[in-house]
């Protein structure tokens, strides 16, 4: 009988509630700001993680800047953050941490935006 949730997905979903923690409590890096753990995609053979991370105050692509900085300051700090997963997690190894800015709330919000525009056009125009 299949497992209904697969390891990985489990240690992913540990590694996202655990790096949500440290980030919050624990980076005193002020690129950082508001940071939110969108999904944590582990490896099969849990050597490897990728952390995808979207940055509040973000408005159509104005604050790009601010979450490339953002990423690239959780980069510099994946060290730190693998280092005191390690301690938090039962793991054999600690995957290593690569964070990636996600985009889907922006490319969400734009298509809302359209949709929104359309239905309005199509109301104004008679049929």
């Amino acid at each position: 009988m299949p497992r209904e949730f697969s390891r990985t997905l489990r240690v992913g979903e540990q590694i996202q509630r655990e790096l949500a923690q440290l980030i919050q409590q624990e980076i005193k890096d002020p690129r950082v700001g508001m940071v939110t753990v969108a999904d944590v995609e582990v490896s099969t053979d849990l050597a490897h993680a990728q952390v995808y991370v979207s940055v509040l105050g973000e408005h159509a692509g104005a604050d790009q800047a601010q979450a490339d900085a953002a990423v690239a300051a959780l980069n510099h700090a994946a060290g730190f953050l693998r280092h005191e997963l390690s301690r938090r997690l039962t793991l054999r190894t600690t995957p290593a941490l690569r964070f990636i800015h996600d985009q889907t709330t922006e490319k969400a919000n734009r298509l809302t935006a359209l949709l929104n525009r359309t239905a309005v056009t199509d109301k104004r125009s008679p049929e």
